[in-house]
């Protein structure tokens, strides 16, 4: 089996500083095995280490996040073949994560599990999202 992690380099854009949250953890942003790319469960913070008040800018970001780890492998937002976001305070906070979601995620849509939880790494995190790309079938 052939086993290969992702990285984010240190300079990209998107994530700024936080790619230093890898290391520090102890993680890796996405793992390719099996024609799949595994993607670890992404926040919404910006570039600068700050994190958004809003669901819809915390939402917009982290999604922004797996862009470009599914750019970073040539692939693009159809490649999601499943998808499970974690939402703190969810009954309040899904109708701002599904306007902002409705934004980035066209057709055809991934599956999608969403899970209500009482917090995540940081206070005033709203949501995490952690995905599953598939490659084309010439990519294996």
């Amino acid at each position: 089996m052939t086993v290969r992690t992702i990285e984010v380099p240190e300079n990209n854009p998107v994530f700024g500083e936080t790619t230093s949250a890898f290391a520090g953890f102890g993680y890796s942003a996405a793992v390719r095995a099996h024609g799949l790319l595994f993607i670890a469960g992404t926040i919404g913070r910006r570039a600068d280490g700050t994190i958004p008040d809003t669901i819809e800018e915390q939402t917009e970001t982290a999604l922004r996040k797996i862009e470009e780890i599914l750019r970073l492998e040539d692939l693009d937002m159809s490649a999601l073949v499943d998808v499970t976001s974690y939402h703190v305070d969810i009954r309040r906070h899904l109708p701002g994560f599904i306007e902002a979601k409705r934004r980035l995620v066209e057709a055809p849509y991934p599956t999608w599990t969403i899970i209500g939880v009482s917090g995540l790494a940081s206070p005033g995190l709203l949501v995490e999202i952690r995905a599953t790309a598939a490659y084309p079938d010439t990519h294996r």
